[in-house]
């Protein structure tokens, strides 16, 4: 870096320069965005996604064809009637007595219609043991579970007055009701639990109130406007509650964590002697640089979200992306005209016992943190072959379980266990009845439902669905005139095991459904339900994987590429990526699906991975591992453009972000750990996912890995081909010296020869 005319380019150090001179334009417009992003929302109302839009294939045709006759499937309930030992038979008085009393107790409720007994219905098991009293509950299904109290007490009622049955109450209201009394507050106490976490490790580290405050006050309104740009934006992409919980948990974690690089690099040029200006232009050209990068790169991961063809996925991805985007402009936009205006003050609120400064180093380089990373670096600098083989192999060790990866939908008792009443319902319900908890519907559309060719093949299709093995029977046709629509119940043989009830499935549809209802010309019949759907998730989640997996790795390498110009670093910030996600996935296996240590997060008996989950960790880890990679990568490119060797380059950028690192992976793993003490099984093993990769890649990654791979590369880290020369170069001279350089004009980034 000799003589020569030095230019400071970067967009974030421009943003944050125009920032600092004009700070309260600059606050006053940022609250002024997150106003009327909330008001705009609010006005817009959110469009959630339908059920029509959940689903491609014969899930979503079937949604499709209900919607378009107007009919309102009703929240159907089962109460379980069963003889809890001896002789007793569904055709003994007792029993008939207990069935008559079921049927009287939940008519008189008024709340249900179509009231059936098993007597008419035939729903009486094999064994003869138990039967089933089925009606629908009155009013909008979807908030059936609000009305179902009063039924379910006529149930326990009758219930006291026979002890020697089992009489037990379930179906979707029910189930409603809950879980909604179980876990309903469940998700909302960790969303909430998370900002005073972040706060309290941020005030750690910092040591200062207002320095806490400002990384957490920068999430949430960061959080705020996304909400309201989530309303709008659901009008031309449907969302939904879980696009919302997500974009709560990425928004928390990028949010402090941009405003924790910038803030820290700021207090650290001070601390260096800095004065305030130039201390403040530093940090925007060099962490503000980091976040701009960091934060496409994670839009870029996000937004492979977009090519799986599932509305969730789709909603979440974008939601994500929003957030990300809106925290990241955040950071370089109002972060650097609020330093500027607390100026000193930012240290007001000390914490007396956290008095005691690093000396030497200020707040990004000293500390227990970097003396410990030191350490650890020397040793790594040292034997950097040594290093890759031992961290590579304990990662590939770890990795080695999810190569026996097993995916499929949670059922009932995989997802909360047999800790409630109802979980232990279903299955005595799948036991006497396979399938009946959840049947196979076939929604049969026709030119006219009543046509004699149309009631023919609609009773053939009963007979064979029982006769080929797909099902036990009983199977219940509900025709639905005015719309020339049928609706046909049949429970699968297999119940709650997926695998059996996704080959009865296979049965209907490849085999019953051709030879009976394919036959009548006109007539439409996709086969849904909860196995259906299960089923055709599953197939539209395989054929998204590797469209998702290349679009997410291909633009990461070319942003990594272009933002760097080195071919070696984009190689292995990929490689490195990967190896952290495959780590996630391997702790995944060994615990939810081998039950290794499963105790210690309460996931005994899951048995496997809810099928979402890897496709939606691969994305937002590989763009939350760019934080971690970006902010490291570009201290030491920094120190190697200030004329350091590559080996002591390599040094003081991983000691330097040690601190902020460690800080900054501290609060994500606590965050996403919050998620993992929730008592659904999904939400666990998301949270332990999340937790495990960003603390795998904040240590062994970041502090081993990447130092010890750098080493052995040395010279050839910056290696660029000359036919890549013509790519367009968005990189900038970001080290302090050209930053400080270039504020003695004005900051305007004006040549200035040094």
């Amino acid at each position: 870096m000799g003589n020569g005319d030095i230019r400071v380019r970067g967009l974030a150090a421009r943003a944050g320069g125009w920032s600092a001179r004009h700070r309260w334009a600059a606050v006053g417009i940022w609250v002024l965005f997150v106003v009327l992003a909330m008001g705009l929302g609010s006005a817009a109302g959110r469009v959630d996604v339908e059920d029509s839009d959940q689903l491609k294939g014969e899930t979503h045709t079937a949604a499709r064809i209900i919607e378009d006759a107007g009919i309102d499937e009703p929240a159907s309930e089962t109460v379980l009637i069963q003889a809890r030992g001896g002789d007793l038979k569904a055709t003994d008085g007792k029993f008939r007595d207990a069935v008559e009393a079921v049927v009287r107790a939940v008519e008189g409720t008024g709340r249900v219609s179509e009231v059936t007994s098993p007597y008419d219905t035939k729903t009486i098991s094999k064994d003869g043991r138990s039967a089933l009293v089925q009606f629908d509950v009155r009013g909008e299904p979807d908030t059936a579970g609000e009305r179902i109290e009063p039924v379910l007490k006529a149930v326990e009622g009758v219930q006291q007055d026979h002890e020697a049955l089992r009489i037990e109450e379930i179906g979707g209201a029910s189930m409603m009701k809950t879980f909604d009394d179980a876990f309903g507050d469940d998700f909302k106490k960790a969303e909430y639990s998370a900002v005073p976490v972040a706060f309290g490790i941020l005030l750690i580290a910092f040591g200062a109130l207002v320095a806490a405050l400002l990384p957490v006050a920068l999430a949430i309104t960061a959080i705020m406007a996304t909400m309201g740009l989530m309303g709008v934006v659901s009008h031309f992409q449907p969302m939904s509650e879980t696009a919302n919980s997500v974009m709560l948990l990425v928004g928390m974690a990028v949010g402090v964590d941009y405003c924790l690089f910038y803030l820290r690099r700021e207090r650290e040029e001070r601390e260096a002697g800095r004065d305030a200006q130039t201390a403040l232009r530093i940090a925007a050209a060099t962490s503000g640089r980091a976040i701009v990068v960091s934060g496409v790169t994670v839009c870029v991961a996000m937004a492979g979200m977009l090519f799986t063809g599932l509305a969730e996925f789709e909603a979440m991805g974008l939601a994500s992306l929003m957030v990300v985007a809106v925290a990241m402009v955040g950071s370089v936009t109002v972060l650097p005209a609020l330093l500027s205006l607390l100026g000193g003050r930012v240290e007001k609120g000390r914490i007396p016992f956290l008095r005691r400064r690093r000396r030497g180093g200020g707040s990004g380089s000293g500390g227990q943190d970097s003396r410990f990373w030191t350490a650890v670096l020397r040793r790594v600098l040292a034997k950097p072959v040594v290093a890759v083989v031992v961290a590579a192999g304990a990662l590939l060790a770890i990795t080695a379980p999810a190569l026996g990866m097993k995916t499929q939908q949670l059922t009932l008792d995989q997802e909360f266990g047999d800790s409630l009443p109802i979980v232990q319902t279903y299955n005595r319900l799948n036991d006497a009845f396979p399938g009946g908890s959840e049947p196979a519907e076939v929604i049969v559309k026709a030119r006219d439902i009543n046509a004699p060719e149309v009631k023919s093949a609609l009773a053939d299709f009963r007979d064979r669905a029982i006769s080929s093995g797909a099902s036990r029977g009983p199977v219940e046709i509900k025709l639905h005139d005015a719309q020339n629509v049928a609706f046909v119940y049949v429970p699968l043989i297999g119940g709650s095991d997926l695998d059996k009830a996704g080959a009865s499935l296979d049965k209907l549809r490849d085999e019953v459904r051709p030879a009976t209802l394919g036959k009548v010309d006109g007539v439409e019949a996709p086969i849904t339900g909860q196995v259906a759907g299960s089923q055709d998730f599953n197939d539209q989640l395989a054929g998204a994987v590797v469209p998702v997996f290349a679009f997410v790795v291909v633009f990461a390498f070319a942003l990594m590429l272009l933002s760097f110009r080195s071919l070696t670093i984009a190689v292995t910030s990929i490689v490195l990526n990967l190896l952290s996600v495959g780590a996630a996935y391997g702790i995944l296996v060994a615990v939810f699906q081998h039950g290794w240590g499963a105790s210690l997060v309460g996931a005994e008996g899951v048995g496997a991975i809810i099928t979402w989950l890897p496709l939606f960790l691969f994305v937002i880890l590989f763009g939350l591992s760019m934080d971690y990679h970006v902010f490291v990568v570009s201290r030491i490119r920094e120190a190697r453009l200030r004329g350091l060797t590559t080996k002591d380059a390599i040094r003081h950028g991983v000691v330097t972000t040690a601190g902020v690192v460690t800080s900054a992976a501290v609060i994500m793993v606590a965050v996403f750990a919050i998620f993992g003490t929730l008592s659904m099984q999904s939400m666990k093993q998301m949270g332990v996912g999340l937790a495990a990769a960003v603390l795998i890649d904040a240590t062994i990654i970041r502090g081993v890995l990447l130092p010890a791979v750098m080493a052995l590369l040395g010279e050839r880290n910056w290696y660029l081909p000359k036919w890549l020369h013509r790519l367009p170069d968005l990189t900038h001279d970001e080290t302090p010296q050209a930053v400080a350089g270039a504020s003695a004009r004005d900051g305007e980034g004006e040549p200035l020869k040094v």
